[in-house]
This record gives structure tokens, sequence and C-alpha cells, in this order.
């Protein structure tokens, strides 16, 4: 059975998963907004909790400037439906944000499965 929580209560976790990120890593993520979404865009599958839009910093070089910001997307519904309570949702949250951050640093997927965190 789905976990229910109003949108401030998930933005929360969202805000203290991004807190619980080291600052020393933290610090590095400069022009990124991370957004709370209730479901995934058209095209993507339906329980995708979690997605990175931009250039990873492994990909930039001297010609990228004046970019919009990149955006990590979390999409509230396919975690409320993945997770049968609120404690495993605040990890799956955790999980996802460190997920969606470590595609920032050009970190792919089979080496977060390695890590853990896909």
């Amino acid at each position: 059975m789905p976990v229910e929580m109003d949108d401030a209560r998930f933005d929360a976790l969202v805000d203290q998963a991004l807190d619980g990120i080291p600052e020393e890593l933290a610090a590095l993520v400069r022009n990124v907004v991370v957004l709370v979404e209730d479901e995934p865009p058209e095209g993507e599958p339906d329980d995708l909790l979690g997605l990175y839009d931009g250039i990873a910093l492994t990909e930039r070089d001297s010609t990228i400037g004046g970019q919009l910001p990149d955006r990590i997307f979390i999409f509230r519904g396919p975690l409320l439906d993945f997770v049968e309570s609120e404690e495993e949702l605040v990890e799956e949250v955790r999980i996802t944000v460190v997920h969606e951050v470590a595609h920032h640093f050009g970190i792919d997927d089979t080496r977060l499965h390695e890590l853990g965190y896909a």
C-alpha cells in the first residue's frame, strides 16, 4: 500500500536529504536547482524516482557558460508508491537525491549501482 504524505512534509524530506550531503561535496554543486514534481514527464517510465537534466561536471569545458541551471527532479508519486512506510520513504528519498546529485558529478548508473545508490 502506498504511503500518503502532504507536499510540505515530502519537500522537507528532500531538503533533509540535501542537507545530508557532505559539505565538501555540496560546496561543489553549482548552478543546480532541485525540483519536486508529482510525476515523471511524458515519455519517461511511470516509476522513475528522479532525473538529472544537465551537463555533468566531467563533461563541461570552457565553452559552456551562461547556461540555465542544471535540474534535478524528484518525483513524489513514484516514490510514495514505491515504499510501504514513512521510514522507507525517508531512505528512498535520500538515495534518490544522492543518486541524482552524483549524476551532476558524472557518476554513471553502473557505478551508482555498485555503491548501492541505484
